[in-house]
């Protein structure tokens, strides 16, 4: 398979005290880290992409370590989620070859995660940015951890890149009073409830 180019790699963390209501004791941090990379594929179609996925999976343990470490450790995060962006000349497949990496590297590490990491992926020019959504990692029906981060960095991705992202966080939406099911009912049966 091709080589793996890393260009840069973007991490950004928010600390969230409020949403116009009462402030938190603890802030919510939100996290993601972005890795932008040459695209192998750019520029043509490549019936056989499946192996570079192997390739990309150190990038997805080295992205997720590092995101733990802005976040305080395993031990803290309560949601997940992944996504791609794709650069001119490549296709939204390209994008898809960073669910596994990225999904089964965040639940490696984080031990006990059940519930599938989501994602989403478009292609976009320079300066594009993604709403990447988040769950909870062992229940993805846990209401107050329905989330999103937007990613993106301003010179990326450029023609012939793809931008592949990483988001965790702490626990719920700082001021979550929309009911469902709470993180405290979680039955950890089917990584759903």
């Amino acid at each position: 398979m091709p080589e793996l180019i890393i260009r840069k790699i973007v991490s950004s963390r928010e600390e969230i005290f409020h949403e116009g209501g009462p402030v938190a004791e603890t802030p919510l941090l939100r996290g993601s880290m972005l890795a932008i990379i040459k695209n192998p594929f750019a520029g043509r179609y490549e019936p056989e992409i499946q192996g570079f996925m192997e390739d990309l999976k150190p990038l997805g343990v080295q992205m997720a370590e590092r995101l733990l470490d802005m976040l305080g450790g395993a031990d803290k995060i309560e949601g997940y989620g992944k996504g791609s962006l794709i650069g001119e000349g490549g296709e939204l497949e390209h994008g898809a070859l960073w669910h596994a990496p990225g999904g089964y590297a965040m639940r490696q590490l984080l031990g006990t995660a059940n519930a599938i990491v989501p994602s989403s992926k478009k292609v976009g020019g320079v300066g594009a940015r993604l709403d990447v959504p988040i769950t909870h990692i062992n229940a993805a029906y846990v209401r107050s951890h329905f989330d999103s981060m937007e990613v993106g960095c301003n010179d990326a991705p450029r023609a012939g890149e793809l931008a592949f992202a990483l988001v965790m966080t702490t626990g719920a939406r700082v001021h979550s009073r929309s009911g469902g099911l709470e993180a405290w009912d979680i039955k950890g049966e089917d990584g759903l409830r």
